[in-house]
């Protein structure tokens, strides 16, 4: 006898913030990606499904998006989640305190 079947894996890719097509408030919402194996034996041996979805987390409700889409929002919230330095503060924050004033740091 063989025993072969399917099993789904979820996986949250990333937490953005954006305005819910639904309820029209900004609040978080959760990208996550859904992958179907095919399975034999119960050993998950190939992915034969993937799906792409975001989940508003002040009403709940789901929206399915195309692998690209997912992929450009997943880029976003990367990117928000590197702090920016504004330039010409670079060294700023390096210069010990009493410094950046441009006093002597032995002077009292």
């Amino acid at each position: 006898m063989i025993i072969f079947g399917t099993r789904s894996y979820l996986y949250t890719l990333a937490m953005i913030t954006l305005v819910c097509g639904s309820c029209g408030n900004p609040a978080a919402h959760a990208l996550k990606k859904r992958v179907t194996k095919f399975t034999l034996f119960f050993v998950p041996l190939f992915p034969i499904g993937v799906k792409y979805t975001t989940q508003c987390t002040f009403c709940g409700t789901q929206q399915k998006l195309p692998k690209e889409q997912a992929e450009q929002l997943q880029a976003q919230a990367r990117a928000q989640a590197q702090p920016q330095q504004v330039p010409g503060q670079q060294g700023a924050a390096q210069q010990p305190y009493g410094q950046a004033q441009g006093q002597h740091p032995h002077q009292g």
